[in-house]
C-alpha cells in the first residue's frame, strides 16, 4: 500500500468511502469533493489491492471554508494543520494507516504549529477519540450544533 493523491478518476470510490464512513464525517457530493481537490492543502489516499483503503483531506487557514468547525480553528489559530476528514474502508481497519496517513500530512507541512481536527462525541465515536488520543491529541473545545443534538471535540495536537 502506498500513499497516492487522489484524482478526478478516484473521486468514485472516494465519495462511495465518504458515504460508508458518515455520521464519522459529513456526508459530501462531487461537487464539494471537486472542490477540496482543487483548494485543500492535503488531498490524499492509500490505494490497496481491494480498492482505496483509506483517504484523507487536510486544510491549511485562510481557505475559503464555511465549516463552523474549521471556522471555529480559524478564530483561535493563526496556522494549523486541519484534518478535515478521514475514511479508512473495513478492511484495512486497524492497519496503521490513518496513523500513516496522519503523519505524512504533518510531514508535508512542517511549518505548522499543531495539527487539529474534531471527534464526534454527540453521537460518540469512541473508536475515533481513543485513536486521536494515542496519536497526541488532547481536547480544547467542544462545538455543539442541530439545536445540541450533535457535538464535536475539538483537539489539537502540537508537532
Amino acid at each position: 500500500m502506498r500513499i497516492e493523491q487522489i484524482t478526478p478518476d478516484d473521486c468514485g470510490e472516494v465519495l462511495q468511502l465518504n458515504e460508508s464512513s458518515v455520521p464519522h464525517v459529513s456526508s459530501i457530493d462531487a461537487t464539494r469533493l471537486q472542490w477540496f481537490l482543487d483548494y485543500a492543502a492535503y488531498t490524499r489516499m492509500v490505494r490497496a489491492e481491494d480498492g482505496i483503503a483509506a483517504f484523507i483531506i487536510g486544510l491549511r487557514p485562510h481557505t475559503d471554508y464555511a465549516s463552523p468547525n474549521y471556522r471555529w480553528f480559524c478564530d483561535r489559530y493563526e496556522d494549523f494543520a486541519y484534518v478535515d476528514r478521514i475514511a479508512v474502508a473495513p478492511f484495512a481497519k486497524r492497519c496503521g494507516i490513518a496513523e500513516m496517513l496522519y503523519k505524512d500530512f504533518a510531514e508535508t507541512r512542517p511549518e505548522a504549529p499543531i495539527m487539529t481536527c474534531e471527534v464526534n462525541i454527540r453521537p460518540s465515536n469512541e473508536a475515533s477519540m481513543k485513536f486521536h488520543e494515542r496519536l497526541g491529541f488532547h481536547q480544547v473545545g467542544t462545538l455543539e450544533s442541530d439545536g445540541g443534538e450533535k457535538a464535536v471535540a475539538m483537539l489539537e495536537r502540537v508537532l
